[in-house]
This record gives C-alpha cells, structure tokens and sequence, in this order.
C-alpha cells in the first residue's frame, strides 16, 4: 500500500512538478487530511481539493454545468490523468496525482519550464487557487511559497506524518502571475488589513427601515468611543456566497467585520473596524469587539478548516489586536461559544461556533503568540493543551440523519469533563445550558468541556486524573504525566471574600446606577443562573469597569456611551467567559 508521503514523491516526479511546490499547494488546501471522501464547501476533495462545480449536498458532482473552469478541476484532472472521477475523489494517492498533473498542465500554458526549482512555479500555483482576481491568486501563490520556506510536519486525518523541509532561499518568480490575464480586486485599498494582503470591500447596507429601525450595524467612533477588548472568531455553518449575500441585506439582523473563505483564505470586509456589528448574541461583547466569520460547518469543521483560512485569519488577528492593544489570549481572543449570554434565558440560544474542531493552538503559532507552559507543577492554574492531532475524543452529531452515530475520528482541541475521575463516569452538568437534562456528547454541546487555551484553577489530583473548579463545581479530566492534555500556566485567579458563601456571576459588566445620564434608561444588572461559591476559584482574564453603548435609532446623534467606574473581573467559569463585580472576590497571582 503506498503511503502519502510515497503518494507525493511519486506524483511530483511523474508530473515533473518539484515535490515541495506539491506539498505545499496541497498543505494550503487540505493541511494533508483526506477528509473521508467528503466534500469541502467548494465542492473540493481529497488532499488536493480537486473541485467539481457542484455544491456540496446535491447529487451532480460530474456534469459541467457552466460554472468556471477552476470550479472543474476534477474533471481536467481526469483528463490529464486517465482516472476515473471516483477514485480521484476517493483515493488519496490518485487524488495527489491528479493534482500533480493539474499543477505541471498549469504550468505548460503558462509556457514557463518544467524547472526543478519551486521558485519558477509561482504562476502555476497562483493558478491552482482558481481565484477570479489577480490579487486572490497572488494572495494564495504568497501563503504557498511561505509555507515552502518555512516547512511543515504534521499528522494527518489518516494518521500518516507528513513532512516538508524548510527551505528558506526560495523567492518565487512573481512574474509569472501576469500571464493569467486576471483582473484586479475593486476596492482593496478600503480593506483594514496586513500589508501585502489584499481583501475586498463588500459593504454591509445601512439604511433606514420602516418605524426609524435600521440594520444591521452600529455607527459609533471606536476606539476613541470605546476601547476594543475582543476579536471573536466564528464560522458562517453557511456557504461563503450566500453569507456575503446576507450581510447585504439591511433588513437581516446580524453583521460582522470580515468573512473568510474556505478554499483559498480570500478576505472579504464589510463594515468598518470602527463601526459595531451585531454577531455575538452580547451587545457587550458587540461593542468591545471585532466579529471574524470563517466559512465552513462546525461538525464538519475540522474538515474544511483549511491551511489557506487559518493563515489569513491568524495575520488579520495580528494586525488588528496590535492596532488596538488587545492581548493575544484566550480571555480576549474568542470563539462565539466562549461568549456568555445577557441574561439567563438567552444562555440557551447561544451559538456554539467555532466548535472542537478548530485548532486554536496551530491558530496562535501562526499569529507568533504560542500557548506554552509558564509554571511548574506547583502552579495553581492550568492552560488546556492537548496535542490537537492526537487528541481525537468521542462525539456524536456531525450526520444529521443519525444524530446519536460517532463522528468521524478527528483532531479536536476539546476535552471532556467528568464528575468522578473515571472515564465512564458522567459528564459535569451545565444548569444553564441543561437545565433539567444531562450534558451529551454532541459536537454541539459545550456544556462540559474545555478547549484549547483556557485556563482553570486545579481543585484535585489523583493519578492521571486532574479536576478543576468549572461552573461552580469540581470537574474532571484525564491528564496523565507521560500524556499531558494541560500545562502549568500563571494567572491571576479570583476567589470569594471571606464571609461570602457565593457571588453572582453576570454576562456582562454593566454601569451603576449613578452613571446613567438622565436620557439613558439604566440597564439591570441581572445575575445568570449560576454562583460562585465560596472556596472555589476561577482565573481573571482582564479586568475592567461597566459600560454600555446605547444606539437604538438611526440618528447617531442620540446614541450614547454610559461608563461606569465599579470595577468587574472576566474570568473563565466554564465554557464561555463571565463577570463578577471587584468587590465580590479577592483577585491574587498564582
């Protein structure tokens, strides 16, 4: 049986393309992963991402149906190839050839040479990205050769370890990516972005609507109006089409910063760093952060959450959060699921993306900010660490006709927690999310695990077995020496005062009562359905004072930033951030 990395020697000497151009490309696509025969959002498969026009779901997968060539490259594979349609879907060694043939066909139009050098391939690699622009193939061709230079060794879906050596000297012949005749990007000057990344402006619509609403964003002058805390990534669980067709719609009550696309990182930005978008369910939240929307599907989102997508996201991250002075950490870098709900009964209506399957330990690498351990085994808090591609725990959910069958076997930055330290013990309850039911294995429900980056405070040991405090309780989770899925991590943890038996804890930090101006009604401060109890403790992600950002009409004019000066606390209380008021707790360094 050949093995990927003989699938990729094999393929690059056949086709003449040099191996590492091949690994590259296909790193880019896929990170390597074979993905089960399923397809991506863009109808791609395979480690190569051949594509066939159809839209994931429908039956056509291999009929042209007027859609660009790029949207068939299955089909020119097959061509150049002799394969059959199925096995370049299916089998990883005749998908990676098919994509050799593709590549070294490229690069025969182009009329460049059939050169052992990568640096000769930059035309033939920006057009295996299948980009309608100049700067979106460049954009991809860029990320291809940093890779290439840079290297990579990784274990894929398939558990094969891939590797591809540094090789720092290339400098690709940019020349090339004239002879693909593209047009140019409108508008990329707009685009809040990294030097040399090129995205495009698709504003979202802000007009009136009937009875003087508006949609669906915020006028407002941050960071003067209001200092900027959070970058929130999600997923679209849409289509990348259909999600930029939505935030051009007024009257659809939800918007977002920027929409990343799945098979080659194309950045799209629709509302103004400065402006607030309503994309996290907290208006808090809304109005001290900036709202990254990934396209792909949470079940599905190890699968399609490609290499060409995280690099993107993670410079666009990197650029924002030193442009604003936002920490790259878990406490200030979310996922919409880390986001807590206003009120308790909205906790149960809140988003669960971007999921398990998102690997927010390679994400951090790529922004230069990596989760490492900063203590030692006498450290009272903990980092989640798992190693993202061996950590493969049990889910169920990710086919909808069989909601209670095992998922797929994937890498996931997710670890479970239980009331006991045994394996088959039951999982730790969530009262918000479960009220009356036990939390389940979904890959939708949170309610009792943990993920990469989050930090706890370690209540128990014993063997393998480490718990911690988690929504007012002790939880469990294996964590054995030779196998650790946490490190020791130093932080700042919040504890009851004394003669306190619990304290509230809330989804937002608001003003006091004193600090409304007389046009501003005051906002209740309103306890979620869970406390914190007196002898637990929770580490402190930042601490800040209430505020709250009044915009309920058109007119800017009227809108309204009301700051507080009673100080709170966000700590990590379960899965999702929450506040607690200064004088509640006693904050001290571990």
């Amino acid at each position: 049986m050949t093995t990927m990395p003989q699938a990729f020697a094999r393929a690059a000497r056949r086709h003449g393309v040099p191996e590492s151009v091949l690994l590259a490309v296909s790193y880019l696509e896929s990170r390597w992963d074979c993905n089960g025969g399923r397809p991506s959002t863009a109808a791609g498969f395979g480690p190569m991402h051949l594509t066939d026009g159809a839209v994931p779901g429908e039956s056509r997968h291999d009929h042209p149906d007027g859609s660009p060539a790029s949207r068939h490259t299955l089909e020119r594979a097959a061509e150049l190839t002799g394969e059959s349609l199925q096995r370049l879907r299916e089998d990883p060694a005749t998908n990676i050839d098919g994509g050799a043939a593709l590549l070294a066909d490229y690069q025969r139009a182009l009329g460049a040479p059939a050169s052992a050098d990568p640096a000769d391939w930059y035309g033939a690699v920006a057009r295996y990205a299948g980009a309608a622009a100049e700067e979106i193939a460049a954009n991809f061709a860029d990320e291809v050769y940093e890779v290439i230079r840079e290297g990579v060794t990784r274990t894929t879906d398939t558990g094969a370890e891939i590797t591809l050596p540094p090789a720092p000297g290339v400098r690709p012949s940019r020349s090339w990516l004239t002879g693909l005749d593209l047009p140019h990007l409108p508008g990329t000057g707009l685009v809040e972005c990294p030097a040399g990344m090129a995205g495009e402006w698709v504003p979202a619509l802000y007009r009136r609507l009937p009875e003087d609403t508006y949609g669906n964003f915020d006028i407002a002058d941050r960071p003067t109006s209001q200092t900027l805390h959070y970058i929130v990534i999600h997923n679209t669980e849409e289509l990348y089409d259909k999600t930029v067709g939505l935030i051009q719609d007024p009257a659809y009550a939800a918007s977002w910063h920027y929409t990343l696309r799945s098979h080659d990182g194309h950045l799209a930005q629709h509302i103004r760093v400065k402006d607030m978008a309503w994309h996290a369910r907290n208006t808090y939240v809304n109005s001290k952060g900036i709202g990254l929307e990934h396209e792909g599907f949470l079940a599905a989102g190890g699968t399609w959450y490609t290499e060409a997508m995280y690099r993107t996201s993670a410079k666009l991250v990197r650029f924002l959060a030193d442009r604003f002075g936002i920490p790259l950490d878990r406490a200030h870098i979310l996922g919409h699921d880390n986001v807590p709900a206003l009120v308790p009964e909205k906790l149960r209506t809140m988003h669960e993306d971007p999921g398990p399957y998102w690997d927010w330990a390679h994400f951090f690498d790529l922004m230069g900010a990596p989760l490492r351990a900063d203590g030692d085994s006498g450290t009272a808090s903990v980092m989640i660490l798992p190693d993202y591609d061996r950590n493969r725990p049990h889910y169920t959910g990710c086919d909808k006709d069989h909601p209670d069958a095992t998922c797929p076997s994937h890498g996931s930055a997710s670890i479970w927690l239980h009331t006991e330290p045994r394996g088959e013990s039951p999982l730790v309850k969530d009262v918000g999310k479960h009220p009356t039911d036990a939390s389940t294995y979904s890959v939708y429900d949170h309610a009792a695990r943990v993920s990469t980056g989050q930090r706890y405070v370690v209540a128990e040991r014993r063997g393998d077995w480490t718990a911690i405090w988690y929504l007012g309780q002790l939880a469990w989770f294996h964590n054995p020496v030779s196998d650790p899925v946490a490190v020791p991590s130093r932080t700042r943890i919040a504890t009851p005062r004394a003669g306190l038996e619990s304290v509230p804890v809330y989804g937002r930090p608001c003003p006091e009562p004193a600090a409304y101006p007389s046009d501003v009604e005051v906002q209740p401060l309103v306890p979620l359905q869970y406390t914190l109890p007196a002898g637990q403790s929770y580490t402190v992600g930042l601490t800040t004072t209430g505020e709250y950002y009044k915009a309920t009409t058109f007119d800017t004019t009227l809108h309204r930033v009301v700051r507080g000066t009673e100080k709170y606390h966000q700590i990590q209380f379960g899965h999702r951030v929450m506040f607690v008021r200064s004088k509640d707790v006693v904050v001290t360094e571990t």
